[in-house]
């Protein structure tokens, strides 16, 4: 794991308002960063890596894939993770437990998983 997956990670293992997610959860081929069952809920952690070459377009494939699967993708940067873990990790708790249509921290573009 990447050092803003070891963190994200430490803040979900203590299960905020009582979610429970899991870490490296495999999906068809994929494997998930992070998976909230309850909520159908993939928490991806996104470097450097997911902004070049063909990244994004497999990127887009494999959200489109889960979303197929009722599976719902939160994309987190990596440098929101580091910059603000605080805010990121309650933005995805207040996200799943309300079942509000996923929104991006720090302006970050829109999954690609379908939702609004």
């Amino acid at each position: 794991m990447t050092l803003p997956e070891v963190l994200l990670w430490q803040q979900l293992r203590e299960r905020p308002a009582g979610l429970r997610f899991r870490r490296q959860h495999p999906a068809g081929h994929y494997i998930l960063d992070f998976f909230c069952p309850r909520h159908r809920l993939a928490v991806e952690v996104d470097g450097e890596v997911h902004g070049g070459g063909d990244a994004p377009a497999r990127d887009a494939m494999r959200d489109a894939w889960l979303a197929g699967e009722g599976i719902r993708v939160l994309r987190i940067s990596a440098t929101d993770i580091l910059r603000d873990l605080d805010a990121a990790v309650l933005h995805i708790i207040a996200t799943a437990s309300r079942g509000l249509p996923l929104r991006q921290p720090s302006g970050l573009p829109p999954p690609l998983s379908g939702e609004d």
